[in-house]
Order: structure tokens, then sequence, then C-alpha cells
């Protein structure tokens, strides 16, 4: 069954780590949205600058065009914090996607954003991105998982719940 999910969370949730892990027991490919952002967006935060809606929407419209159906389960990591930026990615890909929120507390992330080398990301813009976050609600197509446990047992936990929830 070919399967188009976003696994979607601030920065700092895991998104890369359960994304390569996912892919890897559902048989599918990861492909991760940092790598879908044009520089200036990446230049922009690194400096520590939030985007803003006129910097993410070339970025979302990219990111559902690669989940438009291809024959293959596909597995993209993107924050998609807003509601109308998840229906905007559903629309771009003109097929059913699936959200899987990455959810944790602020502490845990920030720690984990502390403890990573090499990201562009700071810190800093933690706070922005809980600000911004509106979590999936009841009617959209979306599971939510806790963070807060190793990445085997999250995965599982991620596979369980696509288990439940597939039609």
């Amino acid at each position: 069954m070919e399967l188009r999910i976003v696994l979607m969370g601030v920065a700092g949730s895991g998104k890369s780590a359960v994304g390569a892990a996912l892919a890897q027991e559902l048989g599918g490919v990861y492909l991760d949205g940092d790598d879908l952002h044009p520089a200036h967006n990446i230049e922009k935060m690194s400096r520590g600058e939030p985007l803003t809606d006129a910097d993410r929407w070339p970025w979302l419209s990219l990111v559902g065009q690669k989940l438009a159906p291809s024959g293959k389960t596909l597995i993209i990591g993107c924050s998609a914090l807003k509601r109308c930026y998840r229906d905007f990615i559903r629309k771009e890909a003109a097929a059913p996607v699936i959200f899987v929120h990455l959810a944790g507390t602020k502490a845990l992330i920030s720690a984990r954003m502390g403890a990573r080398a090499g990201h562009f990301m700071p810190t800093s813009l933690l706070d922005s991105q809980f600000a911004t976050l509106e979590p999936p609600a009841p009617d959209e197509t979306a599971i939510t998982v806790d963070i807060d446990q190793p990445l085997a047992a999250l995965v599982d936990d991620i596979v369980t719940k696509l288990e439940e929830n597939s039609p």
C-alpha cells in the first residue's frame, strides 16, 4: 500500500531520525523537508529569524508536490505547524496525506536541540515554533505521538496508529 506521510512538529522534535527509521520499517522513502527549503529560508533561520508565511508558501508547495502519488510510500519531514499549511500541502499533493504530529514538551525539545550539532535552526527560534504550532484537529487525517520514548518504540507506536487509522 502506498502511503504519503508528513512527519510534523516543531524543530528538534525528531522528524529526520523518525523519518529515516519509519521509512525503513515501512519499506518507503524519506525526504527531509529541510532539504527542500530555498537558500534564503535557511540563511534567515540561521540568523535566528523566524520565517514568514511568504517565506513558507513556495517551500510548502514543493513539499506537497513531492507527495504526489508515485507508487511508493513516501515520508517527508516538514514542520507543518499551522492547519492552513497542512491544508495547502494536501491540496498540492492532490492525494490523501497522513500527518504524524511528533509532540513533546518545550523542555525536552530544547534539550535535544542543544545537544545536536551542525543544524541551521537555533534553539532561540523554539519559542516562535511553539507559538505558531496548531496541533492537528480531530477532523484532520492525523495522528499524534509522544516523542518522549526510545526511537524504536516511537516507530512502533506510529506504525500501530497508522494501522488502526487505515481505511
